[in-house]
């Protein structure tokens, strides 16, 4: 018997603000800005990527390219996004 597989995607489970803030959370408080930024293309990727891009006034192609791994966007790309999803970002 066969197995098939294939790679697993967060933002098919991120269906629901209260797991978007958990996730945004958790992967803010990890310290690795990587992967904050991973999680933060993962809920954009979610929430579609048409549709942030047009809650921020930013292309659709320069959000992709911004929010992958490896990606180096400006923190006022990021703050857009952030409030696009409906959080904010705050120091405590």
């Amino acid at each position: 018997m066969k197995v098939t597989t294939r790679k697993w995607d967060a933002s098919e489970y991120l269906d629901s603000p209260e797991i978007i803030h958990e996730y945004l959370k958790a992967a803010f408080e990890n310290g690795d800005s990587e992967m904050l930024l991973i999680a933060i293309g993962n809920v954009a990727k979610a929430q579609g990527m048409s549709e942030i891009a047009r809650k921020t006034n930013l292309s659709r192609q320069n959000l992709y390219k911004a929010l992958s791994q490896g990606g180096a966007p400006k923190f006022d790309t990021v703050k857009k996004v952030v409030e696009a999803f409906g959080c904010k970002l705050a120091i405590v």
